[in-house]
Protein backbone atom coordinates (compact mmCIF):
# COMPACT_ATOMS: atom_id res chain seq x y z
CA UNK A 1 0.00 0.00 0.00
CA UNK A 2 0.83 3.52 -0.71
CA UNK A 3 1.94 5.31 2.11
CA UNK A 4 1.22 8.90 0.19
CA UNK A 5 -1.67 7.98 -0.53
CA UNK A 6 -4.48 10.38 -0.41
CA UNK A 7 -6.57 9.08 2.64
CA UNK A 8 -10.37 7.40 1.24
CA UNK A 9 -12.90 9.65 2.36
CA UNK A 10 -16.14 8.61 4.19
CA UNK A 11 -18.84 6.52 3.32
CA UNK A 12 -22.30 8.06 3.28
CA UNK A 13 -24.18 7.68 6.60
CA UNK A 14 -26.57 4.84 6.88
CA UNK A 15 -30.54 5.47 7.02
CA UNK A 16 -31.94 6.35 9.85
CA UNK A 17 -33.58 3.79 12.30
CA UNK A 18 -37.18 4.29 13.12
CA UNK A 19 -38.11 5.78 16.40
CA UNK A 20 -38.27 2.73 19.10
CA UNK A 21 -36.21 0.36 16.98
CA UNK A 22 -33.54 -1.77 18.70
CA UNK A 23 -30.07 -0.81 18.10
CA UNK A 24 -27.08 -1.96 17.58
CA UNK A 25 -26.23 -3.89 21.49
CA UNK A 26 -23.90 -2.44 23.61
CA UNK A 27 -21.22 -4.16 25.79
CA UNK A 28 -23.48 -4.28 28.67
CA UNK A 29 -26.49 -5.59 26.69
CA UNK A 30 -27.27 -9.05 26.89
CA UNK A 31 -28.22 -10.95 23.57
CA UNK A 32 -30.56 -12.59 21.89
CA UNK A 33 -32.35 -15.38 24.69
CA UNK A 34 -32.18 -18.92 23.19
CA UNK A 35 -34.02 -21.51 25.17
CA UNK A 36 -34.89 -25.06 23.45
CA UNK A 37 -38.16 -25.12 21.89
CA UNK A 38 -38.85 -21.63 22.06
CA UNK A 39 -38.85 -18.47 19.52
CA UNK A 40 -36.75 -14.82 20.81
CA UNK A 41 -39.48 -12.15 21.33
CA UNK A 42 -38.45 -8.39 21.39
CA UNK A 43 -39.88 -6.93 24.56
CA UNK A 44 -39.92 -3.20 24.48
CA UNK A 45 -41.56 0.01 25.96
CA UNK A 46 -41.65 3.32 23.82
CA UNK A 47 -43.85 6.14 23.40
CA UNK A 48 -46.03 4.62 26.58
CA UNK A 49 -46.58 1.34 25.05
CA UNK A 50 -45.57 -2.07 25.94
CA UNK A 51 -44.31 -3.87 23.11
CA UNK A 52 -44.13 -7.62 23.23
CA UNK A 53 -43.22 -9.28 20.19
CA UNK A 54 -46.11 -8.14 17.53
CA UNK A 55 -49.05 -7.25 20.69
CA UNK A 56 -48.94 -4.11 21.62
CA UNK A 57 -50.06 -2.87 25.45
CA UNK A 58 -50.68 0.29 26.59
CA UNK A 59 -48.34 1.38 29.39
CA UNK A 60 -52.06 2.65 31.82
CA UNK A 61 -53.94 -0.66 30.83
CA UNK A 62 -50.91 -2.83 32.56
CA UNK A 63 -52.22 -3.64 36.85
CA UNK A 64 -50.16 -6.28 37.53
CA UNK A 65 -46.26 -7.55 36.43
CA UNK A 66 -44.71 -10.40 38.28
CA UNK A 67 -43.46 -13.74 37.89
CA UNK A 68 -43.99 -17.49 38.89
CA UNK A 69 -42.88 -20.97 37.84
CA UNK A 70 -45.28 -22.39 35.52
CA UNK A 71 -45.52 -26.28 36.63
CA UNK A 72 -47.37 -29.38 34.64
CA UNK A 73 -50.07 -30.97 36.18
CA UNK A 74 -48.06 -33.91 37.23
CA UNK A 75 -50.00 -35.44 40.02
CA UNK A 76 -53.35 -34.41 38.37
CA UNK A 77 -52.15 -36.13 34.95
CA UNK A 78 -51.09 -38.94 36.82
CA UNK A 79 -54.47 -39.59 38.60
CA UNK A 80 -56.95 -38.49 35.99
CA UNK A 81 -54.66 -42.02 33.43
CA UNK A 82 -55.16 -44.04 36.69
CA UNK A 83 -59.11 -43.18 36.31
CA UNK A 84 -59.32 -43.96 32.83
CA UNK A 85 -57.09 -47.25 33.15
CA UNK A 86 -59.85 -48.53 35.50
CA UNK A 87 -62.65 -48.00 32.87
CA UNK A 88 -60.62 -49.38 30.17
CA UNK A 89 -60.29 -52.35 32.34
CA UNK A 90 -63.48 -52.86 33.28
CA UNK A 91 -64.37 -52.34 29.20
CA UNK A 92 -62.07 -54.88 28.74
CA UNK A 93 -64.13 -57.33 30.95
CA UNK A 94 -67.50 -56.55 29.79
CA UNK A 95 -66.15 -57.09 26.27
CA UNK A 96 -64.65 -61.04 27.61
CA UNK A 97 -68.00 -61.47 29.13
CA UNK A 98 -69.26 -60.47 25.96
CA UNK A 99 -67.73 -63.00 24.02
CA UNK A 100 -68.04 -65.98 26.19
CA UNK A 101 -72.07 -64.97 26.23
CA UNK A 102 -71.42 -65.14 22.61
CA UNK A 103 -70.02 -68.55 22.18
CA UNK A 104 -72.43 -70.04 24.41
CA UNK A 105 -75.68 -68.46 22.57
CA UNK A 106 -74.61 -68.59 19.23
CA UNK A 107 -76.11 -71.08 16.86
CA UNK A 108 -73.88 -74.23 15.99
CA UNK A 109 -73.33 -73.35 12.41
CA UNK A 110 -70.81 -75.86 10.64
CA UNK A 111 -68.75 -73.13 9.13
CA UNK A 112 -68.61 -71.51 12.08
CA UNK A 113 -69.14 -68.26 10.36
CA UNK A 114 -71.70 -66.77 12.75
CA UNK A 115 -69.09 -67.21 15.84
CA UNK A 116 -66.30 -66.04 13.68
CA UNK A 117 -67.86 -62.84 13.53
CA UNK A 118 -68.35 -62.20 16.63
CA UNK A 119 -64.41 -62.71 17.33
CA UNK A 120 -63.62 -60.58 14.60
CA UNK A 121 -66.08 -57.56 16.31
CA UNK A 122 -64.64 -58.44 20.06
CA UNK A 123 -61.26 -58.44 18.60
CA UNK A 124 -61.54 -55.02 16.95
CA UNK A 125 -62.88 -53.19 19.69
CA UNK A 126 -59.87 -54.93 21.94
CA UNK A 127 -57.26 -54.02 19.41
CA UNK A 128 -59.34 -50.09 19.44
CA UNK A 129 -59.17 -50.11 23.14
CA UNK A 130 -55.53 -51.02 23.55
CA UNK A 131 -54.80 -48.01 20.91
CA UNK A 132 -56.59 -45.67 23.08
CA UNK A 133 -54.90 -46.85 26.45
CA UNK A 134 -51.45 -46.08 24.43
CA UNK A 135 -52.35 -42.86 23.51
CA UNK A 136 -53.18 -41.58 27.12
CA UNK A 137 -50.44 -43.55 28.27
CA UNK A 138 -48.29 -41.36 25.78
CA UNK A 139 -50.27 -38.11 26.88
CA UNK A 140 -49.87 -38.70 30.96
CA UNK A 141 -46.31 -38.92 29.89
CA UNK A 142 -45.50 -36.22 28.00
CA UNK A 143 -47.45 -34.08 31.46
CA UNK A 144 -45.52 -35.80 33.90
CA UNK A 145 -42.23 -35.41 31.89
CA UNK A 146 -42.54 -32.14 31.25
CA UNK A 147 -40.27 -29.55 32.74
CA UNK A 148 -41.18 -26.18 34.49
CA UNK A 149 -40.53 -22.74 33.28
CA UNK A 150 -40.15 -19.66 35.28
CA UNK A 151 -42.36 -17.26 33.24
CA UNK A 152 -43.21 -13.35 33.33
CA UNK A 153 -46.71 -12.50 33.14
CA UNK A 154 -48.36 -8.91 32.43
CA UNK A 155 -51.67 -8.93 33.16
CA UNK A 156 -54.00 -5.86 32.26
CA UNK A 157 -57.10 -4.99 33.21
CA UNK A 158 -59.13 -6.71 30.43
CA UNK A 159 -58.99 -10.43 29.67
CA UNK A 160 -55.33 -10.22 28.20
CA UNK A 161 -51.87 -11.40 29.85
CA UNK A 162 -48.71 -11.84 28.35
CA UNK A 163 -46.43 -14.65 28.88
CA UNK A 164 -42.89 -15.12 28.31
CA UNK A 165 -39.67 -16.80 29.57
CA UNK A 166 -35.79 -16.20 29.92
CA UNK A 167 -33.01 -16.04 32.68
CA UNK A 168 -34.06 -15.78 35.47
CA UNK A 169 -31.89 -12.82 35.92
CA UNK A 170 -33.62 -10.93 33.49
CA UNK A 171 -36.84 -11.84 34.20
CA UNK A 172 -37.23 -10.56 37.77
CA UNK A 173 -35.00 -7.62 36.56
CA UNK A 174 -38.03 -6.89 34.24
CA UNK A 175 -40.26 -6.44 36.90
CA UNK A 176 -39.07 -3.22 38.02
CA UNK A 177 -37.96 -1.95 34.76
CA UNK A 178 -41.72 -2.40 33.54
CA UNK A 179 -43.14 -0.79 36.83
CA UNK A 180 -40.50 2.27 36.35
CA UNK A 181 -41.65 2.46 32.86
CA UNK A 182 -45.31 2.79 34.10
CA UNK A 183 -44.73 5.47 37.07
CA UNK A 184 -42.15 7.58 34.19
CA UNK A 185 -43.73 8.86 30.61
CA UNK A 186 -40.14 9.24 29.27
CA UNK A 187 -38.79 5.80 30.16
CA UNK A 188 -38.03 2.97 27.46
CA UNK A 189 -36.52 -0.31 27.64
CA UNK A 190 -35.90 -3.08 24.94
CA UNK A 191 -34.74 -7.12 25.93
CA UNK A 192 -34.98 -9.75 24.06
CA UNK A 193 -37.06 -12.94 25.63
CA UNK A 194 -38.29 -15.97 24.49
CA UNK A 195 -41.56 -17.52 23.71
CA UNK A 196 -43.23 -20.15 25.76
CA UNK A 197 -43.20 -23.50 24.43
CA UNK A 198 -45.84 -25.33 25.96
CA UNK A 199 -48.00 -28.14 24.28
CA UNK A 200 -51.90 -28.03 26.23
CA UNK A 201 -52.14 -25.19 28.51
CA UNK A 202 -54.91 -26.46 30.28
CA UNK A 203 -51.44 -29.01 31.57
CA UNK A 204 -50.30 -26.19 33.61
CA UNK A 205 -50.71 -24.18 36.69
CA UNK A 206 -50.77 -20.77 35.58
CA UNK A 207 -49.36 -19.46 39.22
CA UNK A 208 -52.26 -17.96 41.83
CA UNK A 209 -55.47 -16.78 40.53
CA UNK A 210 -57.79 -14.25 42.57
CA UNK A 211 -61.35 -14.50 41.95
CA UNK A 212 -62.93 -10.94 43.99
CA UNK A 213 -66.01 -10.68 42.15
CA UNK A 214 -68.08 -8.41 44.73
CA UNK A 215 -68.03 -8.83 48.55
CA UNK A 216 -69.06 -11.99 49.21
CA UNK A 217 -68.92 -15.62 47.79
CA UNK A 218 -65.34 -14.86 47.42
CA UNK A 219 -62.49 -17.68 46.42
CA UNK A 220 -59.45 -16.14 47.84
CA UNK A 221 -56.41 -17.22 45.78
CA UNK A 222 -56.36 -20.91 44.15
CA UNK A 223 -52.85 -22.53 43.70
Amino acid sequence: MDQNAPPRPPGPPGPPRPPGSPGPPGPGKPGPVHLQGSSPLDLRVDRRVLWVGGAAYPLENVVRVYTFVLRPRRSEAVMLFGKRLAWFVLAFLLLTVAEGLTELNAPRDPYGSDEAGGSVLIGLARGALVIGLIYLFAEMLAVVTARSHLTLAIETNGQSTALVTGPPELLHGLVHRIAHAIENTDAQLHERVASLAIGNPGNYYFGDVVNMYGGSGNKGILK
